[in-house]
């Protein structure tokens, strides 16, 4: 029986030689790229212990916001389901608030972009809105809007909105005009125009928003919700401190991190993907 490197033609033995080496070297750059986030993350630990000890010496309680205990409780915090509830009510939360960034913020973002005028109207507002920190908005969201769920997505909505209207706004300019000229040419319709060409020519800049929208939305989530309701994981810190289960806090704190790293890496592979698609860019 003939091998099946014979029954390869000669002229793709170089080509699978190279694929083989390609696929090596990715292989071996994970693996490394792997190791030292993983070092990272142990030097960070280690740095932790140390800062908690050195602590110890002047506040007691210091002792409970170390690496072993704060592990210990977040592993029985989830093996008793204490925080299943209010991780969902904070994820849905970043959701509302992200959904209705876009919907605000992709039709913003696509009339200041197509518009001279309207940029040079609205620019200077939108960088003043823009540089106002969200926080300090709650307490007129709360005497607006009252205690609950409300005043948290209008804070969410406001902190996620901007990244993604400005990021549509440069999508949008950075547009071929041949390619709009063409379509024009070839009649076209508004619709056609926006979703066959404006959309996909421009979706990259709009993942760029959202993953920059999701890393300021997930930072603004948690004092929002200490606006006086009863679940999330903001909500579950201020239960800790009452109760001072300090290595219950160092816990959600931990969580609140891992959660935090999780939705950028999903928004991160999503761009990648699309990225990868022929005719992307």
């Amino acid at each position: 029986m003939r091998s099946s490197i014979a029954q390869q033609p000669l002229h793709e033995l170089p080509r699978r030689a190279t694929q083989t080496k390609v696929a090596k070297a990715h292989t071996s750059k994970t693996y490394a790229k792997a190791g030292y986030s993983l070092a990272g993350l142990l030097v960070l630990v280690v740095l932790w212990s140390l800062g908690t000890r050195w602590l110890q010496s002047s506040i007691p309680l210091a002792a409970q916001l170390g690496p072993q205990q704060t592990f210990a409780s977040l592993y029985e915090l989830i093996t008793s389901n204490q925080l299943t509830t209010h991780t969902v009510v904070s994820l849905q939360r970043v959701l509302t608030g992200l959904l209705l960034a876009l919907v605000i913020g992709v039709p913003t973002g696509l009339a200041v972009g197509g518009s001279r005028l309207l940029e040079n109207a609205t620019g200077s507002a939108f960088q003043f809105l823009r540089m106002i920190s969200p926080l300090s908005w709650m307490p007129i969201a709360v005497m607006v809007f009252g205690i609950g769920d409300a005043p948290i997505y209008f804070l969410l909505t406001f902190a996620a909105v901007w990244p993604i209207m400005l990021n549509t706004a440069a999508g949008v300019r950075q547009l071929d005009p041949k390619w709009l000229m063409l379509a024009r040419s070839l009649s076209a319709t508004r619709s056609e125009i926006l979703f066959r060409i404006v959309v996909p020519g421009i979706l990259g800049h709009i993942l760029t928003g959202v993953r920059l929208a999701i890393g300021i939305i997930w930072i603004v989530l948690v004092p929002c919700e200490m606006l006086g309701v009863s679940s999330g994981l903001g909500y579950f810190i201020l239960d800790t401190r009452d109760r001072m289960a300090y290595s219950e806090l160092m816990a959600v704190i931990v969580l609140i991190g891992a959660l935090g790293f999780m939705l950028d890496t999903v928004a991160q592979k999503i761009y990648q993907h699309w990225s990868r698609k022929p005719g992307s860019r």
